[in-house]
């Protein structure tokens, strides 16, 4: 067995929730570059160029690259051979609360949804564990801004409604969220499972690297498919217009029950900052 102290994880999580939020990741700067260079709407290239710039400018001064510096999410993978030397959801905890107050980062994070109290500290955070083979930890994470977090849907499809179902629903959903979470969106869709596990199917694929594509060749295929016609919904940048309307689409599946076909969609905007470390 090989012993962590939560100090590390820590440490490690305050690191990681200021560099997440004033350091875009390589993943998604060239994605953007490589639409910005194919985009026909001269607003929505401009618009374009402005946030590579943006991005520029955040991690050369090391500001956050969006006001909104989101609500902090973790995919924790902890390996079988570890001893982990105290509590690890308050370690990950004291590292938010350390990284967001180190970070001069914005605290979005009210205590109760209905009173609406901050907590002042960006805590609690949203973590999802798993547990793998192996001796380390690997930690997965994602501050969510919430412009374009309100734009997601779940919806439980009938079995009969098959995969075009599927395409209309999360066309509609894109559609209907239109300048709201701040396009170019980056899109994760969940399939399968209960209406929960599509939800957090959909959260996971936003996770994933944009050069990235399911292993199920259906699946990859879906993607491809999905994302050519989001594009050709005419959104555009920020809403303006012009084909760059998502720079991503990652699908994740999940066996489900005969009687159900649960399909959530979860949306990033253009700030899709997402970080990993092995402990």
């Amino acid at each position: 067995m090989r012993k962590i102290r939560v100090e590390e994880i820590t440490k490690e999580v305050s690191k990681m929730c200021i560099k997440a939020n004033c350091d875009l990741s390589e993943d998604v700067l060239k994605q953007i570059e490589s639409f910005k260079e194919n985009e026909k709407s001269p607003i929505g290239k401009d618009i374009l160029e402005k946030i590579l710039l943006n991005a520029d400018i955040a991690s050369e001064k090391q500001v956050p690259i969006c006001q909104d510096t989101g609500m902090a999410v973790f995919f924790v993978e902890i390996g079988d051979r570890v001893n982990i030397k105290g509590n690890i959801k308050k370690a990950i905890n004291e590292g938010v609360r350390q990284g967001y107050k180190d970070g001069f980062l914005r605290k979005s994070v009210v205590k109760d949804p209905l009173i609406r109290d901050n907590t002042k500290d960006n805590t609690p955070a949203i973590i999802h564990y798993d547990f793998v083979e192996g001796d380390k930890i690997t930690i997965h994470f994602a501050p969510k801004g919430f412009g374009s977090e309100n734009m997601g849907k779940l919806k439980m499809l009938k079995p009969s409604d098959g995969i075009d179902g599927v395409k209309d629903f999360v066309l509609d959903t894109v559609n209907k969220a239109g300048p709201n979470a701040c396009p170019p969106l980056v899109v994760g869709v969940g399939i399968g499972g209960t209406m929960e596990k599509a939800c957090l199917l959909a959260k996971k694929a936003l996770f994933r690297d944009l050069n990235s594509y399911n292993e199920k060749k259906h699946i990859k295929d879906l993607e491809h498919e999905l994302l050519l016609k989001i594009n050709d919904l005419g959104i555009g940048p920020q809403g303006l217009g012009g084909r760059t309307t998502a720079l991503k689409v990652n699908v994740e599946t999940f066996p489900t029950h005969i009687a159900g076909l649960p399909v959530a969609v979860n949306l990033n905007c253009h700030v899709a900052r997402h970080l990993t470390v092995e402990i």
